[in-house]
Formats: C-alpha cells, structure tokens, sequence
C-alpha cells in the first residue's frame, strides 16, 4: 500500500519562513492573461518553483480578487508581486538588471523546455501570454529566446497554467543542480 502523506509529513514551511528564503531568479510576467482563475493558477505555481516574482502586466487581474484567490489559495501572499501596465518597458527594465528574457510562445525559432541552458547563476525572465493572442510580438522581438512546448495532438496550444508549470518546471530543475 502507498499511503498518502499528511501535510505536517509534507514539510512544507509557513508563510513567514517561505518568505525569508532565498528564491529562484525567475521572474514571470503575464502579458495580458484575462482569466483571473489562470492568474491565481500561476501564482500558486510560482509559489512551488520558489519563483522570485510575478509581474502582471496590461489587462491582467491583480490581488485582492476572489477568483484569483480561488485558485491560488494563499500562494498572492508568499509570492511577491506587481503590476505595470506596460510589458514593454518591465523587459527593458529587467534587462538592463541582467535577466534573459524567454518568451514561452510558439515561433519559428524556438527551443524546447529541456533545451534551455540557465544555471542557478542566471536571472530569468519568463513571459507569458494571452490565452487567445498568446505573448504579442513585440514581446517576442524583444526576447533573447523563444520556449516552444512541442505538442502532437489536434489543438493549436495548452492552457496558459499547464504551458507555465511545464516551462516553469524545466527551469526549477535547472536552477536547483
């Protein structure tokens, strides 16, 4: 039998101590995501990949909101946060302090999650994008790579939060080797 385990067994710290970790850094900026349910999603996300913050640019909802809440159960108070209405000027401001800016979209130059060379030592920015135009093409341009999750079926994309943990993951696993 493979028994669950409880959430004391789980280890996981309280707020206060997440808080005074150090995180990952990775950035995720969410170019103008309408769902606040994907929102809340890939805020709880970025609280289980120790994600240093995310930027909630253009249209996106920003905490306090029930329906991000919903889904990101507690995680708008573990991970910082902020919201700038212009996408375009976060990424420059991000590059100018040394971060790498990967947009997550599908364009014909592009890599595959596992493909991206960061160390523990490199900043990251990870740009995410409308769940119907996906990252707009200035954000593109202005990126140092393109993140193409590959997909075999029928549909044209993932869900936003799906496409976020894959990516958001690869990442994880490279900054902590």
């Amino acid at each position: 039998m493979n028994k669950k385990r409880t959430s004391a067994e789980l280890q996981r710290p309280d707020i206060e101590t997440y808080l005074g970790q150090d995180k990952f850094s990775i950035v995720v900026l969410l170019d103008n995501i309408r769902s606040l349910s994907n929102v809340g999603s890939i805020f709880r996300t970025s609280d289980a990949f120790k994600v240093e913050e995310v930027i909630l640019c253009g249209i996106t909802g920003t905490p306090p909101h029930r329906e991000i809440q919903r889904t990101a159960l507690g995680a708008t108070e573990s991970v910082a946060w902020k919201h700038c209405p212009d996408a375009k000027e976060e990424v420059d401001r991000l590059r100018i302090k040394g971060y790498r800016i990967f947009s997550l979209e599908q364009c014909e130059a592009h890599m595959a999650p596992h493909e991206v060379k960061v160390t523990a030592k490199d900043k990251v920015c990870l740009i995410l994008g409308n769940e119907v135009e996906g990252v707009s093409q200035d954000l593109v341009d202005l990126s140092d790579e393109v993140i193409e999750i590959p997909q075999s079926g029928t549909k044209h994309s993932l869900n936003v939060t799906v496409a976020a943990g894959i990516a958001l993951w690869e990442l994880y696993k490279k900054f902590g080797e």
